[in-house]
């Protein structure tokens, strides 16, 4: 049995793990914990949680021996320090994306999480997306042929940018360049281009990153400006081409107060991708490609296997550094080109 502690009680614990676990006959939450100073911002929640013991005592969640695996969603800033504090108490953690604000840090953490035979990962819950799922699922069925071409856009029209500050390519890009570098693997190169649109040289409202493997190339990005939305995934191979639409945004669907449900419907029609390829008759064949529904029960069933049975864990800790020097190269670039591009180039980490 797998006795959970939460660090934190924003929407993502709401939403995107309690859901996710609380039927779950192999896992008990015990805990949530939160700071005195945050405990007014979700207060009309807790009344939908009779079963969680609510504090403000993170000691004692630490010295509770039942406890055995800790999740941190706490603002990002304490990200490393909770899971250090989690890790040197004995307990395995699991912590929200950025998993960490730099790749060295990370690398520092999972050392320590070693060092102690606990599990550490990140929730990088988004590979288990159900758009990102169906066209996992059409690659690996070979229809496409060798890739050529990946496009992943998630993008917004926001007149003042998302932010004015840095933290797009943070909140956004970690998700979907984890996507990519799970799908493909490492990269062979990278090439970057990062631009501060709406706050120059203070923001990051615009990215196009691309990965380059052999003959194929995925790009990531995200801009502030598109009015007219580009597909959320478009591929081309050498045998066909796929499509799915853009993704329905989280940030405009209305928040009820209450115990949140998650939904397993699949996706309506309309939300389904089209795949055109040649057949092994040379004939051009067209088919609509089901979108079901977000599995993010996954990352648990895994953390159960691995802290009880000792299987591998299906984010290594060598795509979460890689991801986070992605992410810091891009960043820096932000900072340093007040609305340009810059580039890096000759990276030939495989």
């Amino acid at each position: 049995m797998i006795t959970i502690a939460y660090i934190g009680f924003g929407v993502s614990v709401r939403e995107y793990h309690i859901p996710y676990v609380e039927n779950r006959e192999d896992i008990r939450i015990k805990y949530i914990y939160r700071r005195e100073e945050d405990i007014a911002q979700f207060a009309e929640y807790e009344p939908f949680y009779p079963e969680i013991t609510f504090t403000t005592d993170l000691d004692t969640v630490l010295r509770d021996d039942e406890v055995n695996l800790v999740v941190v969603s706490a603002p990002d800033r304490f990200h490393v320090p909770y899971a250090r504090q989690v890790l040197n108490a004995g307990k395995h953690v699991l912590v929200e994306k950025p998993f960490a604000p730099t790749a060295r840090e990370a690398a520092e953490v999972f050392a320590l999480a070693r060092e102690k035979g606990l599990i550490c990962m990140p929730n990088q819950n988004r590979r288990f997306d159900a758009d990102f799922l169906a066209v996992k699922e059409v690659l690996e069925s070979g229809k496409l042929g060798d890739l050529v071409r990946l496009e992943s856009h998630y993008d917004y029209y926001k007149t003042n940018g998302w932010y004015d500050h840095l933290g797009t390519l943070y909140n956004l890009a970690v998700h979907t360049v984890d996507q990519v570098i799970s799908l493909l693997g490492m990269p062979d190169a990278t090439h970057f281009d990062v631009r501060s649109i709406h706050h120059p040289g203070v923001g990051d409202d615009y990215y196009d990153l691309e990965f380059f493997y052999g003959n194929g190339k995925a790009s990531v990005n995200t801009s502030m400006c598109v009015l007219i939305d580009y597909p959320r995934f478009t591929v081309h191979g050498t045998k066909g081409s796929l499509t799915l639409p853009p993704v329905v945004h989280n940030s405009g669907k209305k928040k009820v107060v209450g115990r949140h449900v998650v939904s397993t419907e699949p996706a309506a029609e309309d939300r389904w991708g089209t795949l055109v390829w040649m057949n092994d008759a040379g004939e051009k064949t067209e088919e609509k490609i089901p979108v079901g529904c977000a599995h993010y029960e996954r990352i648990y069933e895994n953390l159960v296997d691995a802290i009880e049975h000792g299987a591998e864990k299906c984010i290594k800790d060598e795509e979460v550094v890689r991801v986070l020097e992605v992410l810091e190269g891009a960043t820096d670039m932000a900072k340093s080109h007040a609305g340009g591009t810059g580039a890096e180039e000759a990276d030939t980490r495989s």
